[in-house]
């Protein structure tokens, strides 16, 4: 998969050659095209803001450099702002499927509103806060979108047991030692019955989806059909008097 990120800041990208994106690059399965916005500027000073019209505080990135930059780019175009849905691990697992998408960091107040009408697939916010820019959005949606792509994580099953993937929050994980300082492993999972496992992990992930997720739990159960144990474990947590 490709990513072409238009930025002002092209350098806050090179944190991303580092661990499993690094590998994924250097495997050829994701590619990072990391674009400077400036470098399109017809301005002799390599200016790309300016003053709103009709006054107000902060600067507006213009419209001429960016629309330059994203002329030549594929039309799959995500524009990370305040103002965009909250991205998920749906709108992850969505993205995923194109080969190319196209990544713009706003700065400043944002951009001329004629980029987002022409040019603007997607508004993406990672949350509900401001930050300074757009470029830690952008390497929170490179980072989630590449390691869903095949190879990157080695095998599926990496991520398909994780938080928001199966649509509840991921069970505790122990390691070794078995005992530590008296905090033990709890023996289900020194068993080696797999069955109980499986069980054990899914009403850990139910207790801790109820407790910090409600929401997350209420859309997990719609439309799904559950084993007579799981029902079990689920009438613990929430009423599922109509599955």
């Amino acid at each position: 998969m490709k990513f072409h990120v238009l930025t002002l800041f092209p350098d806050m990208f090179e944190s991303l050659s580092h661990s499993i994106i690094k590998r994924a690059q250097d495997n050829e399965l994701v590619e990072l095209d990391v674009i400077n916005i400036r470098d399109y500027s017809t301005n002799k000073h390599k200016k790309v803001d300016a003053y709103p019209y009709g006054g107000g505080a902060g600067m507006v990135m213009q419209v001429q450099p960016i629309a330059d930059a994203l002329k030549k780019l594929p039309k799959r175009v995500v524009y990370l702002t305040p103002k965009g849905k909250t991205f998920n691990q749906q709108m992850a697992c969505e993205l995923a499927n194109e080969d190319e998408l196209v990544l713009l960091c706003g700065h400043y107040e944002g951009i001329d509103q004629r980029v987002i009408d022409k040019y603007i697939t997607d508004e993406i916010s990672i949350g509900d806060y401001v930050l300074t820019g757009g470029e830690i959005p952008a390497m929170v949606l490179i980072d989630a979108i590449s390691r869903l792509n095949d190879g990157v994580l080695g095998q599926n099953v990496s991520y398909e047991d994780e938080s928001h993937y199966s649509g509840l929050l991921e069970y505790p994980h122990y390691t070794r030692p078995a005992d530590y300082e008296g905090d033990t492993v709890p023996e289900v999972l020194l068993s080696g019955n797999h069955s109980h496992i499986e069980l054990y992990r899914f009403e850990e992930s139910i207790k801790l989806t109820a407790k910090r997720r409600p929401d997350m739990l209420n859309a997990y159960i719609k439309d799904k059909k559950f084993s007579k144990k799981e029902k079990e474990i689920l009438k613990k947590y929430i009423d599922i008097t109509n599955k």
